[in-house]
């Protein structure tokens, strides 16, 4: 393993780089810790040029947002035949499309708040007012709205009064086409990582998110000190089971590969429900993965290095 040299892919060009950098620094570090050659490479215009010059033993993707969790640079990684540690192209678009996610494990039987989907058109043509009317009488209130596709909670708004719905409507639709207005659910908001072994997948212990102001938003994800965590979460044995069966059951029905993390609430009547996978965790210093890699008694350096073995043997 230690002759191994991967290319981390971290950057690129969504609204997420600087938070991709920093996860791709912090990945970097923690292979080269347990002796792998690490190069940090852009996910640029001269990617295709460098993979064909100084083709790396495996790619493991640091991106998040945008082409680093749709689908396409996978697709890019699959036509050159480069091995890579992560989640192939046509999973990363089902689990990318939150709608399509939420849908698929609802058909599964798996708890998930009830949501509409609203492109922007359909507020333009048939009005707004109307349209914002029929989403309370239908979700009630309080709403989380947030944008189809994407992460970090970058455009999510909790909506708790009817009269803050448009200016929240216009932040949701500032990073994309489509609104995902979803049933608020109250209760322990947790993140359950699943890591492939030789087993099958399997869930690290789930940690708890309690932000200062009360959302989990983009502010709170990345400043330090305003969001508490515990690792692992305060949840009784039968909740701490159920969120990390509902973690590795979407990672199995979304066809998900080597690392995902799961997003959920566990309601004051021990329902867990599913909220959204993100297949490229982030790996910062105020990150979800790393918390849970620290609570299982791991190290994110030898979790990745043998994600990379079962990639480069794949």
């Amino acid at each position: 393993m230690s002759n191994r040299w991967v290319a981390v892919l971290s950057g690129g060009l969504s609204h997420e780089r600087e938070v991709s950098l920093r996860s791709g620094r912090r990945l970097s570090a923690a292979l080269r810790s347990v002796g792998l050659v690490v190069e940090e490479w852009d996910a640029d215009g001269n990617l295709l040029t460098r993979l064909k010059e100084h083709r790396p033993d495996a790619v493991v993707v640091a991106l998040h947002g945008g082409e680093g969790e749709n689908g396409s640079v996978q697709t890019i990684l699959e036509l050159m035949d480069v091995p890579f540690v992560g989640t192939d192209s046509q999973a990363c678009r089902r689990a990318w499309d939150k709608p399509t996610a939420k849908a698929e494990l609802a058909r599964a039987g798996l708890a998930t708040p009830e949501w509409a989907v609203l492109p922007h058109a359909t507020f333009r043509e048939l009005g707004a007012q109307p349209v914002l009317d029929a989403m309370v009488d239908r979700l009630g209130l309080p709403l989380m709205l947030k944008p189809d596709q994407g992460g970090s909670a970058l455009g999510a708004h909790v909506v708790r009064d009817a009269a803050e719905l448009p200016a929240a409507m216009v932040g949701c639709l500032a990073y994309g086409n489509t609104v995902l207005a979803e049933r608020f659910v109250e209760g322990v908001e947790v993140a359950v990582a699943v890591v492939d072994g030789p087993d099958g997948p399997h869930a690290l212990p789930p940690v708890e998110i309690v932000p200062e102001n009360g959302v989990y938003d983009y502010t709170a994800r990345y400043t330090a000190g305003l969001t508490d965590f515990h690792a692992p979460a305060r949840l009784d044995e039968k909740a701490a089971q159920a969120v990390g069966e509902l973690a590795v059951s979407a990672h199995r029905l979304l066809g998900l590969r080597d690392v995902s993390r799961t997003d959920a609430i566990v309601a004051p009547d021990g329902t867990v429900n599913f909220l959204e996978v993100n297949v490229s965790p982030g790996l910062t210093e105020t990150s979800l993965l790393p918390m849970a890699v620290e609570a299982a008694g791991e190290s994110l350096g030898n979790i990745y290095a043998n994600l990379i073995e079962r990639a480069v043997n794949r």
